[in-house]
């Protein structure tokens, strides 16, 4: 078993930032991917960035250029960096860890951008 605990939502005004914090503890060495999604209020979950092991990181269109993903292996983190927010990336955002068996989930937390 894998826990994730999230940190770092909140409200912000368009055109600002946030960083929120995931941490992993439990199994970690069957942990591979790790990434963040979100769901907006009557939307499907989607995939907002994944990064790698090793580093690789792959991003969804609508925040390309604005969010960035990284990680720290020794420490058992992963980060976002979400700069230039839109009122569009507000939703409930999700930490995840996939193994080859399971993928892991977060509890959550709300990023709230007003215009």
């Amino acid at each position: 078993q894998v826990q994730l605990v999230e940190s770092g939502g909140g409200l912000v005004q368009a055109g600002g930032s946030l960083r929120l914090s995931c941490a992993a503890s439990g199994s970690i060495f069957s942990i591979n991917t790790m990434g963040w999604y979100r769901q907006a209020p009557g939307k499907q979950r989607e995939l907002v960035a994944g990064i790698t092991s090793g580093g690789s990181t792959n991003y969804a269109d609508s925040v390309k250029g604005r969010f960035t993903i990284s990680r720290d292996n020794a420490k058992n983190t992963v980060a976002l960096q979400m700069n230039s927010l839109k009122p569009e990336d507000t939703a409930v955002y999700y930490c995840a860890a996939l193994s080859r068996a399971a993928v892991y989930w977060g509890q959550g937390t709300q990023v709230t951008v007003s215009s």
